[in-house]
């Protein structure tokens, strides 16, 4: 017997919990960025999984996915994906879920990726997202509530592209054309228990920010750059539906040729965390100055920033 196509069966399974209330919110997904994204989900343990789990946005292109009630997971983009035409194996060299598929179909992010974090209807009602670079970075994140009635609704993300300046240490390259693909966390280049916040430091008094974790806190404050950074970096809200967008600025690329001659350069040539936290601010003012004509969700971002260098 012939199996339904999929998208009937997506919008039969969407119009019944659509009916029953099952569903709370509504997450449109954004590519703003000038190259493809493989967007993944990963549903946690315990919670209902979804209809969808991997799908792709070509630039300028949006997808709009009703989450259930008390939905807790998380979201990705996967980039340079390709399929291999022998075997089928579907890959990406960033993100990649390990499925072979454009599914991912309950595999999780390989780091380094950056991801927007949910847990949907939590304590008293409230939802709590974050955008994570714990596991590093790969490209730029925004999420934005929409039309939400408690918590503080606030815009989060990390809308720099850190690639570039990245620390040497830190960086993936792709092999044949020397591309800085993405930015790895101390904890996954190095392994070391006191990056990665287990053993000796597996609690909030003795797992402290690190020089590598200043880099992208300080680039990017609102998003989590190590495992113990609850404080600045989870926010809440109630009954909003969600906005994630991919390289919410959208010159990103141009910026990163901007930076490449100075930022590049200093970023190759930092060694102390003095001088990672100065490069992580000079990228922050440059993205700020440079766009300072972008969204009113973006410039709330980085002129909060820039103000709390004053």
């Amino acid at each position: 017997m012939a199996r339904p196509q999929p998208y009937i069966s997506l919008f039969c399974f969407s119009f019944l919990l659509t009916v029953s209330g099952g569903y709370s919110s509504t997450f449109t997904i954004i590519n703003k960025c000038n190259y493809q994204v493989w967007p993944g989900i990963l549903s946690n343990a315990g919670t209902p999984q979804l209809p969808t789990t991997g799908f792709v946005l070509q630039p300028g292109e949006s997808n709009s996915i009703s989450f259930p009630e008390s939905w807790s997971g998380r979201l990705w983009g996967r980039t340079l994906c390709t399929q291999d035409s022998t075997t089928g194996k579907f890959s990406c060299l960033t993100g990649d879920c390990g499925s072979s598929a454009l599914e991912c179909s309950g595999g999780g992010a390989a780091p380094p990726a950056t991801l927007a974090e949910f847990t949907l209807n939590g304590a008293d009602g409230l939802d709590f997202y974050d955008v994570s670079l714990v596991d590093g970075y790969n490209l730029p994140m925004l999420i934005t509530p929409q039309s939400g009635t408690g918590g503080n609704c606030t815009a989060t993300g990390c809308v720099v592209d850190l690639n570039i300046a990245c620390p040497n240490e830190l960086k993936v390259i792709e092999s044949g054309n020397g591309e800085n693909l993405a930015c790895r966390s101390a904890c996954d280049a190095f392994g070391d228990p006191e990056y990665c916040c287990s053993g000796a430091y597996a609690t909030p008094d003795t797992c402290k920010p690190s020089s590598y974790s200043q880099f992208f806190k300080n680039a990017c404050p609102r998003a989590y750059s190590y495992a113990y950074d609850d404080g600045t970096s989870t926010f809440t809200c109630a009954g909003a539906d969600y906005v994630i967008t991919f390289c919410p600025a959208p010159a990103t690329r141009k910026l990163e040729l901007i930076m490449s001659s100075k930022v590049g350069k200093w970023a190759a040539e930092s060694a102390g965390s003095a001088r990672l936290s100065r490069l992580a601010q000079h990228v922050t003012l440059l993205h700020w100055r440079f766009h300072h004509n972008c969204s009113s969700n973006l410039a709330a971002l980085l002129i909060t920033r820039e103000h709390d260098h004053r």
